[in-house]
């Protein structure tokens, strides 16, 4: 037995922003469920520094966790230019809308724009499913 297995997994703070993509959406129209909605749906993206800050693998799994959910996604590294540290992107789905708050401060809306969690490595365990 190694010591190891008693370490916890780390967990860094992240802000979500949600988004559409019309690549998700036209694989959501096509394959509702299927492997190309799913690739494309269940997936956070990060800046590459934070993936290497974080210790985390691009292309690997994460693990995403608040209050409101847990759910383990696709990690990618962020298509934009700029750093956006601490800030991960995900389209709108069923795995980032698990992580939004039922509160909504009396506006009746939900913030989707900015969702806080906790990501951490995924090991072993797989994509997070749902019954679409």
């Amino acid at each position: 037995m190694g010591f190891g297995q008693f370490l916890a997994t780390p967990e860094y703070d992240i802000r979500i922003i949600t988004h559409r993509d019309i690549f998700q959406n036209t694989a959501l129209e096509s394959s509702r469920g299927g492997e190309d909605y799913i690739s494309r749906s269940a997936v956070i993206k990060l800046d590459e520094s934070d993936i290497k800050k974080m210790g985390l693998k691009a292309k690997g799994r994460a693990v995403l966790k608040n209050s409101s959910g847990r759910v383990v996604v696709t990690l990618e590294p962020s298509e934009y230019e700029e750093a956006h540290e601490g800030i991960g992107y995900m389209v709108n789905s069923p795995w980032s809308n698990a992580l939004v708050s039922a509160d909504t401060d009396g506006t009746g809306v939900p913030k989707f724009k900015m969702i806080i969690a906790t990501i951490s490595d995924a090991k072993d365990e797989k994509i997070t499913s749902f019954d679409l």
